[in-house]
């Protein structure tokens, strides 16, 4: 029996032909490896985008307000968020938490002392503590103190330093130097006044505004407001990735708007995953190709073994062990193929993880879970087209 399985042996060989042997490998080859490219590039995308060693938390808050329309001109409320406009943005998948933004129902004038000669209107608002980047010991009031803790937006400062006092011919100011100046901080409304001393507690480059503690805020509406809650014109909310296509959609669809430098990159981003998957749809596409292949290929061979085939079934050759013969002589084939693939991917994986630290972006130096479950998937799949094309074609022919 053996003697006849080494002459099938030599007219398989002879039967696929070195040529349409290479073509097959290849093509299975390349759909394998642009699948799995997709499939990494994929986990590597999401890496980069959401995990802990690529955040940054300064990035993770955006400040929303409603686009002002000249038909909103002169109706104010048409400006504000209601409770359901409200409750749809906490709903939505890319929203971890939002809060108010609670302005100030009264005039507020700040002068600087000495000889700065600063003197300003400003306004005053708050948010939830949760969504302040300066968190520390001085930022807290209680009804009764005169001295009113402070956050300024780093906008403000460098607006000063290096606009209004260069020139106007005064000094500039550091940090350091504006959190040891006392301001005078005058609040009125009507015929109320009363005068406090601002104290600088830091500088924020998430909300830009002048920030002061939710009680402060509460009780200075109430007694200098309406003493009514009014509806905030403005919103912040924490999410994973400011530059999510899906939050870009939902502001341009609800006529929100925002920092646009924090959300620039959702068209990138948006790019990005349609080459992606454009990338694995035609290796999706090569690989149905390469299978149809092979089964062409094994037909093609199995019909020019046909006397050999029907001569070892007259000796008592049964099919299941004719069939197991032939899926050895071509499983080493594509799993050698497949190897291969996922090796080259590896490499590739190994060499974009280093790129990408030397920009400070980190990506795993190994391909993923998911790209060793479709290799094998594949191979999977491959084993059990050849199977289902060799099983029909010897009984067709035997």
């Amino acid at each position: 029996m053996l003697p006849f399985f080494a002459l099938l042996k030599k007219i398989i060989q002879t039967g696929i032909g070195k040529g349409r042997l290479l073509m097959a490998t290849l093509g299975l080859g390349i759909a394998m490896l642009l699948l799995l490219v997709a499939i990494q590039a994929h986990t590597d995308f999401n890496q980069l985008l959401y995990s802990g060693k690529n955040q940054n938390e300064s990035a993770d808050f955006l400040v929303i307000n409603k686009k002002i329309t000249n038909a909103m001109m002169g109706q104010p409320e048409k400006s504000m968020f209601t409770p359901e406009e409200m409750d749809k943005i906490r709903q939505q998948p890319f929203v971890e938490a939002a809060g108010f933004i609670i302005s100030s129902q009264f005039k507020v004038t700040a002068a600087a002392p000495g000889d700065l000669q600063f003197y300003t209107d400003m306004f005053f608002e708050s948010v939830p503590d949760s969504f302040i980047d300066v968190q520390n010991e001085a930022w807290e009031w209680k009804e009764g103190e005169r001295s009113i803790p402070i956050i300024l937006p780093n906008d403000f400062l460098n607006l000063y330093n290096f606009g209004f006092a260069l020139s106007q011919g005064l000094p500039q100011v550091s940090q350091e130097t504006v959190k040891n100046l006392p301001v005078k901080i005058t609040i009125s409304k009507g015929l109320l006044s009363a005068e406090f001393t601002g104290r600088i507690a830091g500088f924020s480059d998430r909300i830009s505004s002048f920030l002061v503690p939710a009680s402060f805020m509460e009780w200075a509406n109430e007694r200098f407001g309406s003493g009514a809650a009014a509806a905030p014109s403005r919103v912040v909310i924490r999410t994973r990735d400011p530059s999510n296509p899906t939050l870009v959609k939902f502001l341009e669809d609800n006529g929100y708007t925002t920092n646009q430098d924090k959300v620039k990159y959702s068209k990138t981003k948006l790019i990005v995953q349609t080459i992606v998957s454009v990338i694995g749809f035609f290796g999706l596409v090569l690989l149905l190709f390469a299978l149809l292949v092979f089964s062409m290929f094994i037909q093609l061979v199995i019909a020019s073994c046909k006397r050999e085939i029907q001569l070892l079934v007259m000796l008592g050759t049964g099919p299941g062990q004719l069939r197991r013969y032939l899926l050895r002589q071509f499983a080493p084939l594509y799993l050698v193929t497949g190897v291969a693939a996922l090796v080259l991917v590896a490499l590739l994986q190994w060499g974009a993880s280093r790129m990408l630290a030397a920009h400070a972006m980190y990506v795993s130096a190994w391909p993923g879970a998911g790209t060793l479950v479709a290799a094998v998937v594949v191979l999977l799949l491959v084993y059990l087209v050849n199977n289902r094309s060799i099983r029909k074609y010897i009984a067709q022919n035997s």
